[in-house]
Order: C-alpha cells, then structure tokens, then sequence
C-alpha cells in the first residue's frame, strides 16, 4: 500500500556522529522519491531541519506542526510548504497524528521517545492501525527496543504489543515493513467490522 502522508519524530540536536545527520536527510529524499509527504515537528534545527530541508530539495511538501512557544524562540522552519503553529505540545501531537498514516522515529531525546512512544501506545489501545517504525541508524535504538523485549519478559507488555513497533537499519525495508503491516491492518479492521 501507498503512503500519503508519514510523520517523522526526530531530534532537535545533530548528534555528535555526522551519519544521524545522514540518516535524516537520506529519509527526507526517499519519502520525496515516493511521492511521500513529510509530516514533522516544524523545526530548522537539527535533525528536524536536516530532514525538512533535504525533502524541499528535491520537491517535497513538507508540513510542520509547531506549537506557538517553540514559534518564539525562531525555531520555526519558514521554508515550508505549510507551517501549522498550535497552542500546545499536546495539540501539535494531536495534529501531527492526525495528518499522517504511519510514523518514524528517528534517533533523538525525551521528546522523540515521548512522542513515538504515545503514538504506539495509541495503537495498541486500538485507537489507530497506522505502522509505528523505527529506524535504528547505528543501532542508537538497540537499547530502547531491549527494554521493550524486557518489558515482554517481566509481564507488563504482551508480545503481540511488542511487534507494533517496526525495526529496520535501512529506510526503504522499513517503508516496506510498514506498507506491510498497514495492508495487514486494513484487513483486519474490514475483517472486524464484518463480524
């Protein structure tokens, strides 16, 4: 299945190894290639504005959601082809989530893991079926996706949970993972409703 529209959660630091900074800009051309379009935090920092920008490059639309405080300090990217300011975090995560059928987690802080972590959340409440993937550049997330396996292991996370979070060190198998599980998805909600 095609996506018209993935979020991406990312840092709003370069991280000291140049291959993140990469990483990002490698995304934000592939979603382009794809017809793909890019739904992130709003940001020109970081991997926010690497990502941003390398999707503009090459003919990208690009959607930011940013909330009006994050606005004043001119953090804002004004380069974009929409630029949605909001009133709160929690509305730009609303908005963020709205607009997109899929999600990505780059490598980044407390606010990407928050922000991944509650849209997978959403999930597996069943308040979604859009795929929640992670791109593991260098394994920067080996140790997050160890807790979750931990979190399996000691009881507070059941299994079939535990695979709503895709894992892939190469963008495009990761688009792939994701179309897959967003075709297995639909069926299961026509599957659901049938009944």
């Amino acid at each position: 299945m095609n996506f018209r529209r993935i979020c991406v959660f990312c840092g709003s630091n370069p991280g000291v190894n140049p291959v993140y900074k990469n990483a990002a800009a490698g995304l934000g051309r592939l979603l382009t290639e794809r017809k793909i379009e890019l739904v992130y935090g709003g940001g020109n920092v970081g991997l926010m504005g690497v990502l941003a920008d390398a999707a503009l490059e090459v003919g990208g639309r690009v959607i930011g959601v940013i909330p009006e405080s994050l606005m004043a300090k001119e953090v804002g990217h004004q380069g974009l082809t929409e630029l949605c300011v909001v009133g709160s975090m929690h509305e730009r995560k609303a908005l963020m989530a709205d607009l997109a059928e899929g999600f990505i987690a780059l490598p980044g802080g407390y606010g990407t893991f928050e922000e991944f972590c509650e849209v997978v959340t959403w999930s597996q409440l069943g308040l979604h079926a859009k795929p929640c993937g992670v791109l593991n550049v260098e394994r920067y997330y080996d140790p997050l996706l160890a807790l979750f396996d931990h979190a399996v292991k000691e009881g507070f996370l059941r299994s079939d949970n535990r695979t709503l979070v895709l894992e892939e060190r190469d963008p495009r198998r990761l688009l792939e993972k994701m179309s897959d599980f967003q075709a297995s998805a639909v069926g299961k909600w026509i599957t659901d409703e049938e009944r």
